[in-house]
């Protein structure tokens, strides 16, 4: 599919700066831009690279001003934010390549279950019992999608995808390839036989509108009630969530963060890679989590910066770290002194 400088610019709200009928038909880094794609220049230090692409179109700022001439006939799309532009039209890209409709054979789809309008079935999808897709919906091959699941419209799931019976997923949604929804949780009691029984998981998964879920992530079902994965939030890869957990609303986290079972987390989150949470704890709106952190009690101050493990205050861990990593010379100097005193 081609598009000219003008019908993108009339998508970014862009000023065009060169040929308005100058075609692209696919996207490029600036520093690998071929003819015929289209490119943006969002940080300075990449700069130099604008100047022998062969990108055709490139998206800048507004103020961006040339140094010297470029290698090609180049033409520019000025806009306020290329990075935001980029990011739109990236998103449109991913609609079109995406935009699949049909159902492939062969598919299980149960009689009871019911299917909206525009949607795509891949092959070998299961739908179970009672299941409910809404409109435009995109289930891609070898998903299994359980019985009394509903899926909300404009909702996207990946090959592989492993939803279990009763969760309930809102729409704009994205579940990346190996994702599992609904697995049970881990609760096991010990008994007189000195081993372990196990609880049975009754509960669901409730997963809101807008909620993105990165591959190979496990949220389990609710021992009782639900665990809830609240409007806006997004998950990165290899993500583990526990049984009766909530994720407030617009809340991030990196890959390899694990979360122990009754945990609730508020709103507006930022939780750094392989973060490890403790259970039947919470934490706050806004609190911001570095990596590799431990967090064993609840973080019951607002908009808070925690780092270590055990997880204490951003700067206060700074700081320790500075003698923490001289320690070694520090203890020298101590045996050098403790000579002094003692010869």
């Amino acid at each position: 599919m081609e598009f000219s400088a003008q019908q993108i610019a009339a998508l970014v709200n862009g000023e065009i700066e060169g040929d308005e009928n100058s075609i692209v038909n696919n996207l490029s880094k600036i520093e690998e831009g071929k003819p015929k794609t289209l490119s943006f220049l969002g940080n300075a230090k990449y700069e130099h690279f604008i100047y022998d692409t062969e990108a055709s179109i490139v998206i800048v700022y507004k103020n961006f001003i040339a140094n010297k001439s470029f290698k090609t006939s180049l033409t520019l799309i000025r806009v306020n934010d290329p990075r935001e532009s980029f990011a739109k039209l990236l998103e449109m890209y991913n609609q079109i390549k995406n935009n699949k409709v049909g159902i492939e054979q062969p598919s299980y789809i149960s009689n009871s279950a019911k299917v909206g309008s525009s949607c795509y079935i891949g092959a070998f999808v299961y739908l179970g019992d009672r299941v409910v897709v809404g409109d435009n919906v995109k289930i891609f091959p070898n998903t299994v999608i359980g019985d009394g699941c509903t899926i909300g419209d404009n909702t996207i799931i990946y090959g592989g995808v492993k939803v279990y019976a009763d969760t309930k997923i809102g729409k704009d949604c994205t579940i990346h390839a190996g994702a599992v929804l609904g697995a049970d949780g881990f609760g096991f009691t010990p008994n007189t036989e000195n081993n372990y029984s196990k609880v049975p998981q009754i509960g669901n998964v409730i997963i809101e509108d807008n909620v993105e879920i990165g591959a190979n992530t496990c949220i389990d079902r609710a021992t009782l009630g639900s665990t809830i994965i609240r409007r806006g939030v997004k998950l990165d890869n290899l993500i583990q969530v526990a049984h009766n957990c909530e994720i407030g609303e617009n809340t991030v986290l990196a890959g390899c963060v694990a979360i122990a079972g009754s945990t609730k987390i508020g709103k507006n989150c930022l939780i750094g890679g392989q973060v490890g949470i403790a259970g039947h704890i919470t934490i706050a709106d806004g609190v911001k989590i570095a990596a590799q952190s431990g967090i064993g009690k609840s973080i019951e101050k607002e908009n808070d910066i925690v780092q270590g493990s055990p997880a204490f205050s951003y700067r206060d861990h700074q700081r320790s770290y500075v003698i923490f990593k001289n320690l070694p010379k520090l203890n020298e100097k101590m045996n050098e002194l403790l000579k002094k005193l003692n010869p």
